[in-house]
């Protein structure tokens, strides 16, 4: 059993202070037990996070100029054939315009219905298909592109870029080709497109967010993955995206009392276990390995703290 869980941690003072005071008895005991190993350290800047790597590294994937195929991955879930064609994610978002600032808002605050994503899709087609881009619909929030320069075009995960300036997340790193412009463009265009359109104007009038742009990531060409590697606990999720720090310390509670209550009793059990735990800028894994009785003893004594570990993430 491998147990990988994102969001662990956060960066912010709030989080840090939670974390610190928070109990996680479960947690303690299995950071007492499980040999620390394999650990992938990044910056809180790099465009896919740490439990995208982590969940690549467990799946075999291989990146391609640092780009993953999780959209290839979801379409192929969502019943789309892919064949050998590169996909990227096309989510539909709504980019809140501050005073000094961009902010993409979590696409599930859409409360997107078929009938509206169906229909947005259609709109703009178009735009993408005339760019010699294959547009396929999945799901409300998961519309796919096909193109081969998407078998190799790294752009920021959704996961980085909710609630934050989209400046930041929209530098692709791919040196002078013309695809981060083209991808630029057609933000732009879809806003114009869909900024009259009758589905916009009726959310408007409910009081519903408007679909004012796109987010593109996960690019990659398919690839096949052991799904029984690795089991992921999403819980933490919601919560540290919405900076909700009482929603994530109760999340983190019910955490431990259960899927790490039950990791723990595998522990006990002798079964082979393996936790990986994900921050903002770092993965560390822990795994069961075959140990002295000294070197178990040692080990429960030397263990670090779980807000040692998580600060740390």
């Amino acid at each position: 059993m491998h147990l990988l869980i994102p969001f662990a941690s956060a960066l912010s003072d709030a989080a840090v202070q939670v974390v610190h005071d928070l109990p996680l008895p479960n947690l303690a005991w299995l950071l007492g037990r499980l040999t620390p190993t394999t650990r992938d350290d990044g910056d809180a800047f790099t465009p896919l996070p740490p439990h995208e790597r982590a969940l690549a590294a467990a799946w075999g994937w291989h990146a391609v100029a640092g780009a993953l195929p999780f959209a290839a991955r979801a379409a192929v879930a969502d019943g789309i054939e892919v064949a050998a064609r590169a996909w990227g994610l096309v989510t539909p978002v709504h980019w809140h315009v501050g005073r000094d600032h961009v902010t993409l808002v979590d696409p599930q605050a859409l409360a997107l219905t078929e009938a509206e994503s169906r229909a947005a899709f259609d709109a703009v087609r178009g735009l993408f298909e005339t760019e010699g881009i294959a547009l396929e619909w999945g799901a409300p929030l998961r519309w796919y592109a096909a193109h081969e320069s998407f078998a190799d075009l790294p752009c920021a995960a959704l996961d980085r870029v909710i609630g934050r300036n989209v400046e930041r997340w929209m530098r692709f790193d791919a040196g002078d080709r013309p695809e981060p412009k083209l991808i630029r463009r057609l933000q732009s265009e879809l806003q114009l497109l869909l900024y009259p359109h009758p589905i916009n104007t009726q959310r408007e009038e409910r009081g519903a967010l408007t679909i004012n742009s796109f987010w593109l990531s996960g690019c990659g060409r398919f690839q096949a993955s052991d799904e029984a590697a690795v089991e992921i606990d999403t819980s933490l999720r919601e919560a540290l995206l919405a900076d909700d720090w009482v929603a994530w310390a109760d999340a983190w509670r019910g955490l431990d009392a259960g899927r790490l209550a039950r990791l723990r009793e595998a522990v006990a059990r002798g079964a082979p276990v393996s936790l990986t735990l994900c921050g903002e800028r770092s993965a560390q894994r822990f795994d069961g390995v075959a140990r002295s009785v000294w070197q178990r003893v040692a080990g429960r004594w030397q263990a670090s703290s779980p807000h040692t570990v998580l600060e740390a993430l």
